[in-house]
């Protein structure tokens, strides 16, 4: 089994070399010490959450300090394909589901859509709180799953801001009930002809719609941008596991897992 991850802020292991001794401070390392119960002689990893992995041995212990010596600190670079998940607001906190579960199973970034048929709102007063907790939602499940990267949750977008975002990606997957072709032909077509780039340079978004399905209008409009409607199995899923079953198969194709 993997050693338990605690996160600090990106750029706080930079200077850190096999030896070296870094003391982790704050909420993270009052749970080390008194959710987690970590003792001095074992071994934990500590994440920059851009990558950056410390493994370490604990040397000392106190109620809001967790002191490691560094055994050795590694790069883990971003995937050569981005995914990301656009998933539709959706009620009884299936959206914050969808994202938990898509970033245990690797998901890059996840997109909150405001879609026309979604029933949650953000309105204005509530956007930057919403948006706040599907970050610690994302951040804790990163932790759990032990990445050395924590998706980022962007900005909510309208149906508008998803046109924008589905003509700027390499390819933009919508997941419907009525596409033809299935998701594994689209990103294996996609990949035969997709140009080679660098290291996390190219994004497939995959677009989960809310309860009450994505509407006709949004369809149109968001292929009239770029995107394509693909058949993710022979059932219909909620809107909570669609997103994260997409990234499983995503993931094998692409050649991620």
């Amino acid at each position: 089994m993997s050693n338990p991850v605690f996160f600090t802020a990106p750029g706080t292991l930079d200077q850190q070399v096999p030896g070296s001794a870094f003391v982790l401070e704050g909420p993270e390392a009052r749970h080390a010490v008194t959710v987690k119960r970590i003792a001095v002689g074992e071994t934990v990893d500590i994440a920059d959450g851009a990558g950056k992995r410390l493994t370490g041995t604990v040397t000392a212990v106190a109620p809001a300090e967790l002191t490691v010596e560094c055994v050795d600190v590694a790069d883990e670079p971003r995937p050569g394909i981005q995914l990301v998940l656009v998933q539709a607001l959706a009620k009884g906190d299936r959206d914050e589901l969808a994202a938990e579960t898509a970033t245990e199973l690797g998901i890059d970034a996840v997109v909150p859509w405001q879609a026309e048929r979604s029933i949650v709102r953000w309105k204005a007063e509530r956007a930057a709180k919403a948006h706040a907790k599907w970050q610690s939602v994302v951040t804790a499940a990163a932790k759990q799953a032990r990445r050395a990267w924590i998706p980022e949750v962007r900005a909510a977008v309208d149906s508008t801001g998803l046109q924008t975002a589905v003509a700027a990606a390499d390819l933009a997957v919508i997941l419907h009930e009525d596409a033809v072709r299935p998701l594994r032909n689209v990103l294996e077509s996609w990949l035969e002809t997709a140009p080679a780039g660098d290291a996390g340079s190219r994004e497939v978004l995959l677009i989960v719609g809310p309860e009450g399905g994505i509407s006709p209008r949004e369809v149109t409009r968001l292929c009239d941008a770029g995107a394509v409607t693909a058949l993710l199995g022979n059932h219909v899923l909620r809107s909570s596991t669609a997103g994260p079953a997409a990234t499983v198969l995503a993931n094998d194709i692409l050649g991620r897992w």
